[in-house]
């Protein structure tokens, strides 16, 4: 049987201008394009070289849960500094389709795409999975109250490994964010109208 060629988004991507540049590991210096959609920020460059500063132990044979995937810098990036696999997560077939040319321009053979919405990946999940994850990235939309849901099904759900690493990245205004309790603060920073923490995983 032939097999059906995978569906164009509908609606029109314009990725002249927008590209996202790789800043370390076997892919150092690339840069990938992602669709101009409303709400999609990558993170900055130098929030990402300050995160994966703090994640250099970890990284090197992580599996990784990448949330509202976006641009997929975050995800990418791990995978060129040697993550084993990494599942990116968005709602947006547009954001999927570039991720999914992304992944064949890098020829990477460890990236999962999943298009679905955060957070009804995570409430859907079975307790019983096999799959746990090294690192979480999460970078919701600003405004929209995720966050804290996110963190808690998380946990609740049993994707998080012992001492896995979560990162979260919120809009500054975001003071009270909630997560579990035996997540413990292992990094904190702001830059400009973006706050990045970095917790890890207890065993409890």
């Amino acid at each position: 049987m032939a097999r059906r060629r995978p569906q164009r988004p509908t609606q029109k991507i314009t990725s002249g201008n927008q590209q996202v540049r790789i800043i370390g590991g076997e892919w150092r210096g690339r840069k990938l394009n992602f669709p101009e959609i409303e709400g999609l920020r990558p993170t900055p460059d130098r929030v990402r070289e300050t995160l994966f500063n703090w994640l250099t132990a970890y990284v090197p044979g992580g599996r990784c849960l990448d949330m509202f995937s976006g641009s997929g810098a975050l995800g990418f990036e791990a995978l060129s500094r040697g993550a084993i696999h990494v599942t990116m997560i968005d709602s947006s077939p547009e954001v999927i389709y570039q991720l999914r040319q992304n992944i064949q321009e890098l020829k990477s053979q460890h990236a999962e795409l999943v298009t679905a919405s955060m957070p009804d990946w995570l409430e859907k999940r079975s307790a019983d999975l096999e799959i746990q994850f090294d690192i979480v990235f999460m970078d919701p939309p600003f405004h929209k109250d995720l966050a804290s849901l996110c963190c808690l099904l998380l946990e609740q759900k049993n994707l998080l490994a012992d001492n896995a690493m979560i990162y979260v990245e919120t809009e500054v205004e975001l003071t009270d964010l909630q997560v579990p309790d035996n997540w413990e603060l292992y990094r904190e920073k702001t830059a400009g109208q973006v706050s990045y923490r970095l917790y890890q995983r207890g065993s409890g």
